[in-house]
C-alpha cells in the first residue's frame, strides 16, 4: 500500500469541528488517510463538549489539541494532499501557502460551540456537527482517488461541501 493521503481540517478556533473531523477521518480512513486539524486563531484548548462527544463514541482523544495552522506550513511539516475548511470564517481567511499545492474545498458546518441553551440543546448541536462531518468524510473516503483526474476530483470535493454528492 502507498503512503496515506494527508488531510488537514481547518477552522478558526480548532476546538470543535476540525477536531471532530480529524478524529473521524483517522478512524474510518485508517491506513488510507492521515488527518490533522488546525485553526487560524486557535483557542488553545479543545472544547470540553467536543471531548465528551468523542469519548462517548469510543474515540481516543489523546491526539486532541488546539493548534495554529502555521504549524503545518513550516519546513518539515507533513505535506498535505487535501485541505478542507469546516467553518465559514476560516474559508474566508487568507490561508498560508501549503507546500505541494493540496486540493482544497470548503465543507462548512455550523459551530456547535456557538449554540446557547440547555445542555441537551448543546449536546444536540455537537451531535449534529458530528453527523454532518461523518457523512461528508464517508463520501470522501469512498472516492476513487487513484482513477479520477484532478478536475473531476475537485468537483466532487466541492459537491460534498454543498451536500450534493453524486453517486457513482
Amino acid at each position: 500500500m502507498s503512503e496515506p493521503y494527508n488531510v488537514l481540517f481547518l477552522c478558526t478556533g480548532n476546538s470543535a469541528r476540525s477536531i471532530i473531523a480529524e478524529a473521524i477521518l483517522n478512524r474510518v480512513g485508517a491506513g488510507k488517510f492521515k488527518a490533522y486539524s488546525a485553526g487560524s486563531h486557535p483557542k488553545g484548548e479543545v472544547n470540553p463538549k467536543t471531548l465528551q462527544l468523542l469519548k462517548n463514541l469510543n474515540y481516543d482523544t489523546s491526539f486532541a489539541r488546539s493548534k495554529d495552522w502555521e504549524e503545518f506550513a513550516v519546513s518539515g511539516a507533513p505535506q498535505m494532499d487535501f485541505v478542507f475548511t469546516v467553518c465559514d470564517n476560516a474559508a474566508n481567511e487568507s490561508c498560508p501557502v501549503w507546500p505541494g499545492q493540496p486540493m482544497t474545498a470548503h465543507w462548512g458546518v455550523p459551530d456547535p460551540a456557538d449554540v446557547e441553551g440547555t445542555d441537551a440543546e448543546k449536546h444536540l448541536a455537537f451531535a449534529e456537527a458530528y453527523r454532518m462531518l461523518n457523512n461528508r468524510i464517508s463520501i470522501f473516503i469512498s472516492l476513487p482517488m487513484n482513477v479520477v483526474d484532478k478536475l473531476a476530483l475537485q468537483k466532487r470535493l466541492d459537491e460534498i461541501g454543498r451536500n450534493l454528492p453524486k453517486v457513482g
